[in-house]
């Protein structure tokens, strides 16, 4: 039997995300703190005779009824496959646990986790310039995502460069299932542009980092929230929780998360934000 190579794929959580200008082919520069937490879509890859790509998961569904080409961890193993030389013999497994369009990368994270089970399963090299070319040639979100951790991310998402080490904090994310598009929430975007606002100070616990946080911002928001009422109710639930510290959109949207200043305040509030909003994806776990 072929061995499997599994490999998880985390919610990905822009702890700022100010937007810096457009650029002439349209996209915008970008400056964000990016931190993963302990939730996560699971990809799972094995030799195969020919390609194949099996969706299943509670949000697996609807891309089990697309055609695979249009999946980015079909792209992703073509266009590895065809970089390294190798044939795309490969049948994957993927596991959706997050929501779909949802803010939080889940779908270049999904792309990312392919390449990571990919390089193990072809002994190639983690460092190999072509795995982060790769990254880069299938979205903004996915060369961060591939490196996995806290990490700040510039132009359109390709300038990718260290953090300094963030504290493992207790986080709430709550998603309440309505998908939201990036290119229309860009589209919806109005005021005036942010300059870059990267920590001069290293957080050494969730309240300083709280506070820092609090003098930067997420810049799709009020777009997000234009486009999908449901967000203001979500960041309600967060902020009235007893020990959030911050509540903020991750990315654009339509996730949000609550920072916390211990995991039992962390559970009690997602067990509660469950309990009036039962059709709402919420889950307690922690960033880092």
């Amino acid at each position: 039997m072929s061995a499997i190579f599994r490999e998880a794929a985390p919610a990905k959580i822009n702890l700022y995300l100010h937007v810096l200008g457009v650029r002439p082919d349209g996209y915008h520069d970008l400056d964000s703190l990016v931190a993963f937490a302990r939730v996560c879509d699971t990809v799972a890859v094995t030799v195969a005779e020919q390609p194949a790509l099996t969706i299943d998961g509670p949000f697996g569904a609807p891309l089990a009824a697309e055609p695979p080409t249009g999946n980015l961890v079909w792209r992703a193993l073509h266009a590895l496959a065809e970089a390294v030389g190798r044939a795309p013999a490969v049948a994957i497994r993927l596991t959706k646990e997050l929501p779909l369009a949802s803010g939080i990368g889940g779908g270049s994270s999904d792309a990312a986790a392919c390449l990571r089970a990919l390089t193990r399963l072809w002994r190639l090299d983690p460092h190999d310039r072509r795995l982060r070319d790769v990254a880069a040639g299938l979205g903004a979100d996915v060369p961060v995502c591939l490196a996995g951790v806290s990490a700040y991310f510039g132009g359109i998402g390709d300038q990718v460069e260290a953090a300094p080490a963030l504290p493992s904090c207790p986080v709430v994310v709550v998603n309440p299932g309505v998908p939201l598009s990036t290119p229309a929430v860009f589209k919806a975007r109005r005021g005036p542009f942010s300059a870059a606002a990267r920590l001069i100070e290293i957080p050494y616990d969730v309240v300083a980092l709280a506070t820092l946080l609090e003098q930067r911002r997420n810049d799709l928001a009020d777009a997000a929230r234009g486009l999908d009422p449901a967000i203001d109710p979500v960041l309600d639930s967060l902020d009235a929780a007893p020990g959030c510290l911050l509540a903020r959109l991750s990315g654009s949207g339509a996730t949000c998360f609550g920072l916390f200043r211990d995991a039992d305040d962390a559970g009690r509030a997602a067990a509660r934000i469950h309990a009036e909003h039962p059709a709402w994806w919420v889950r307690a776990t922690r960033l880092g």
